[in-house]
This record gives structure tokens, sequence and C-alpha cells, in this order.
């Protein structure tokens, strides 16, 4: 048996009144994902841990089968080893985002979505103006960047900028949570102010601005930590002898990287609503082929979430359902080697709310000769009916790992 988890990141929501109080999963038209849920089985998954944020690092480490206390390191890391940058004893890793600061206020966490092209200047001016033997900023993807500070202390609270849209940015700055890391937390505050200054006169960002588009102006750097120590997936789950993760977020390639899986790269992959969505199928078929395990990773669901755009919210989920889930149901159904799917977000975030939540989060699994639950439909309401009731920890990767 070949297995393959396809999930849409924030893809589960509340319920929206300008729907008929239905969810997003309910609203959207999905046959695949609906055929599967009643041909197969479904339950709930509790994918963050008590006392985590709910984070996508966080919670796709929990859909893998990881025990969160004992190795989340945060994001910067993960999407250290996803650019390659290879950390030594000391450094601290942070994920950088660039943001838009409009007045007072943090407008939006990706800086209107500004590409990897402009960025990738912009990463590189700072780390020429404020980098040093210890302060290195590295680029990332889009509005996802890298900065690595060596004897940094993670002792400190940062807010993700996803989770104040449209709030004032200084009382969201760096906060010590113990005296020592004072000197750090400090530190990235000045840097943030710095950025501020040095990018609100920089040649992309008057351009942007001429088009009326918003400006890079800010750096916002959160989710400090360590190189984690992580067991590989082969050794957790000797079923796993090859592994492929297919995603546009550095954060999933950085925990593909630790957990021992090849990441394939798929041109136009873009983690949004225009994302190749058919290029990502045909490579996990690909990959299925060959390898015994593929995690495929979609975002758009979760971009337009934080959006609080239901209408593009509602058409990421058809074009996963229709343009990705479709495509590989079809192509694996008359394998000799049969394969298990499994369908599910990573958490929810729900357009009223525009950032995550730690709700517990519905799943399907499917596989020829699966004895079927009662449930007809994949959502929210239909899935807590299912017969796998409600997981968490590492249930729910041991249970599909012994299909």
């Amino acid at each position: 048996m070949k297995h393959i988890i396809i999930l849409g990141d924030g893809m589960a929501d509340w319920a929206v009144p300008s729907l008929g109080n239905k969810t997003l999963l309910q609203a959207a038209h999905t046959p695949y994902m609906d055929r599967l849920a009643a041909q197969g089985r479904t339950g709930m998954l509790k994918t963050v841990a008590d006392g985590f944020h709910p984070g996508s690092e966080v919670a796709n480490m929990s859909v893998m089968g990881y025990d969160l206390p004992k190795v989340y390191e945060g994001r910067g890391v993960l999407e250290a080893a996803s650019i390659g940058v290879e950390l030594e004893p000391g450094d601290m890793a942070m994920r950088c985002n660039i943001v838009c600061i409009e007045g007072d206020l943090l407008k939006n966490h990706s800086a209107g979505h500004i590409t990897t092209e402009e960025a990738d200047v912009l990463i590189k001016y700072l780390d020429e103006q404020l980098g040093n033997d210890r302060i290195h900023f590295y680029t990332g993807v889009q509005y996802r960047h890298l900065l690595v500070i060596k004897g940094g202390d993670k002792r400190v609270a940062c807010v993700p900028p996803h989770d104040v849209p449209l709030k004032p940015f200084r009382p969201n700055l760096v906060k010590a949570l113990c005296p020592e890391a004072q000197p750090t937390a400090d530190l990235l505050n000045r840097l943030i102010l710095q950025s501020q200054e040095l990018l609100a006169r920089h040649p992309i960002n008057l351009k942007r601005q001429a088009a009326g588009k918003d400006p890079a102006n800010s750096i916002w750097p959160w989710s400090p930590g360590y190189r984690p120590e992580m067991e590989l997936l082969s050794q957790k789950y000797p079923q796993i002898q090859r592994g492929a993760v297919i995603t546009a977020v550095d954060l999933i390639r950085g925990i593909g990287h630790y957990a021992g899986l090849r990441c394939i790269e798929v041109e136009g992959a873009t983690g949004l609503y225009t994302t190749n969505y058919e290029g990502k199928a045909q490579a996990a078929i690909d990959a299925l082929r060959t390898d015994d395990f593929v995690y495929l990773h979609i975002e758009a669901s979760d971009e337009a979430g934080h959006e609080g755009n239901v209408d593009l919210k509602l058409k990421t989920i058809e074009y996963l359902d229709s343009r990705a889930l479709g495509p590989i149901c079809e192509a694996v159904k008359d394998w000799d080697e049969p394969v298990a799917i499994a369908v599910l977000p990573d958490h929810p975030t729900p357009c009223e709310w525009r950032t995550h939540t730690n709700d517990p989060i519905p799943f399907l699994i499917y596989y020829p000769g699966i004895e079927p639950d009662s449930v007809q439909t994949y959502d929210e309401v239909a899935c807590q009916k299912g017969a796998y009731g409600m997981l968490e920890k590492d249930e729910f990767m041991n249970l599909f790992m012994k299909i």
C-alpha cells in the first residue's frame, strides 16, 4: 500500500452568514472530496498541541506524527533548512516577513504579495545595510524570508504578523520573556525600525507605490528557534522507505528536509490561488510511482482566509478538489498497488477571523477495500460523526500508516 496526504492549508473555516451559515467546505462544490468521504471513513483531528500557537508549522508537524513539545523549534529553522542555510550551534533562526506598514498600522503580512524577485533585492539590501558577522538576512520566497542571529536568545515573544492585520504595530513589537533575553528583543526591535527607515524610499517601493501596490516597507521577524532534533519518518514508520513532499512553502520544505523527504519543485507553484494545481497533482502521481509516501501541500486556501475573502477561498477549495485531488484519484484508481488517500487541512483559517485557530479539523481516509462509515460529505460538521472520532497527537499518522 502506498500513501498520500493531500493537505489544503487553512481549508477549514467557521459558518459564514452569507453562505446560509454553512462553512466553506459545506458550501463548496467538491465532488471528489465528498465521494471519498462517502466511500471511506472520516473523523476529526486536533492538530495544535496544548500550549502551542496554531501555526502551519505546528499543525503540519503534528499531522506528520511528530511530538511537538519534543521537537518544535519554530518556523525559522525549518525555512533555513528549505533554502540550504545550515545552522551552527548557537544560531537563532527566525521567519522574517516583509510586511506593509501604513501609518501606525500593520496593513498586511505579505506586502501585498510581493514577488520573490522584488523581495530578493530588498533582502540583499537589508543584509548589506544591517547585516554583519552576527546578523544575516537570507532570501526565501515572496514575503517569507530568513533572519539568523548568532548568539540570539529565543526566549522572546514575537507576534505572527498575520495575527494582527490592520492593528497598530508598536504594541506588537518583540518582548523579552526573561531578563537574559532583553538584549535580543532590543536588537530585533531596532532592526524592525531601521528596516522601515531604509525601505521607505527604496526604488522597489517607489515603483510599487506608483503602480498602486502596497510597499514592502518593514521586516517582521518572528518564530525564533535553534536547529531541531527530528527523527526521520522512515525511522518512525518503516513503511516509508522513500518519500516526497510537494509544496510552494519554505517551512513545509523544511519539515520535509528534517523528516527525510525529498522536496519536489513544481514550476508555477506559487502558494496562491494562481498556483499550478495540475503540475502539483502530476508531480504527486509521478512520485507515487516510485515512492511509498507523498505529502502534497497546497497553500492557497490559507492565503485567501488571511485576506478574509470568502469567494476566493471557495474557489481555492474547489480548485484543490477538481484540479489536484480529482486527477490523482483518477490516475491511481486502477493501479496494481493500491493507494491510501488522506485529505485534510492543517488548521482552520476562518475568513471572519483572518488568522489561524486551534479548532479540530475534519479528515477523510480512503483506500480500496475500506469499510465506509455513514458520513456522506466532507466538511467540519459531517466529519464529527465519522467512525474515527476525535484524534490527537500522533494518532492520525499512526492510523494512516498502519493501512
